[in-house]
């Protein structure tokens, strides 16, 4: 489905407005397809689904945008397009970010925000960010390693993955590769920029008027969950659940403990919707 310019996967059935909506959005250097599993899972379960590609990735038009802020700026003007009367938005990573600022744009369409593998501050290092432009591919080896647990590497083992021909390790790192390859060189160092450089995720947090649940990965090396704790204490309306031995790619490594957690919130978003 298209969405002003912007591609959004809808889990494999036709997009119903009439349906609570779940909005996916993916971190640094990645697409919808992050969200492969959920994203499915809920558009079989009475949900309407939009997956979306960030601008500048995947099939999404556009360059990408170096800041928060502008990228929530984007998905509110294509947002506010639909006939859905209010939104789940479910961000990971970069995602999350940008899921507090989208829900200070879209006000009381909003009815519930879940932050998965989010940090605030969400610095960056300064020689990763200069590997992201001088050397991406050792970048993207990098933050692969850093993005999954002790549990699955180190990656010489075998079996790497939780089932036959699903390797969460090289997919991962394919996935990063082809969104280098189709959409440029810039996307690495953008996001990554976007992400060091934010600084408006407490104000966004203390604002929002909906209820907001943070799920972090014990394991997680890029955003441990002490990173998420002033988010979680800036919010009025919060539930923190922490995956044991999962690290900051949750949703392929935990997916249904993840499910477990998404699909509980959103029962409950829904609910205070048909209230």
């Amino acid at each position: 489905m298209e969405l002003d310019g912007l591609y959004a996967y809808t889990g494999g059935k036709r997009f119903d407005a009439a349906l609570p909506c779940i909005v996916f959005l993916h971190g640094a250097q990645h697409d919808h397809s992050l969200w492969i599993l959920q994203s499915r899972w809920f558009a079989h379960h009475g949900y309407a689904v939009l997956a979306l590609d960030l601008p500048g990735h995947g099939r999404s038009v556009g360059t990408p945008l170096g800041a928060v802020e502008a990228i929530a700026d984007r998905l509110a003007a294509a947002l506010g397009t639909l006939a859905s009367p209010r939104f789940v938005l479910v961000g990971h990573s970069m995602g999350s970010l940008i899921a507090l600022e989208l829900a200070q744009r879209l006000g009381q369409r909003v009815a519930g925000v879940a932050l998965l593998g989010s940090a605030f501050p969400m610095k960056v290092s300064d020689a990763l960010l200069a590997a992201t432009r001088d050397d991406p591919a050792g970048a993207m080896q990098m933050i692969n390693v850093w993005s999954h647990s002790a549990s699955i590497a180190p990656f010489a083992a075998r079996p790497s993955n939780p089932g036959p021909g699903f390797n969460i390790i090289w997919q991962n790192l394919r996935l990063m590769e082809r969104i280098a390859r189709v959409n440029g060189p810039d996307v690495l160092p953008t996001d990554f920029g976007a992400c060091n450089a934010y600084a408006g995720g407490l104000e966004a947090a203390r604002a929002l008027a909906c209820p907001a649940l943070f799920i972090s990965g014990a394991a997680d090396q890029m955003t441990p969950p002490r990173a998420a704790k002033a988010l979680i204490d800036a919010c009025a309306d919060k539930q923190a659940v922490v995956l044991p031995a999962t690290g900051h790619a949750l949703m392929a490594e935990n997916p249904e403990a993840v499910r477990r957690a998404l699909a509980a919130f959103a029962q409950r978003c829904a609910a205070g919707l048909a209230a």
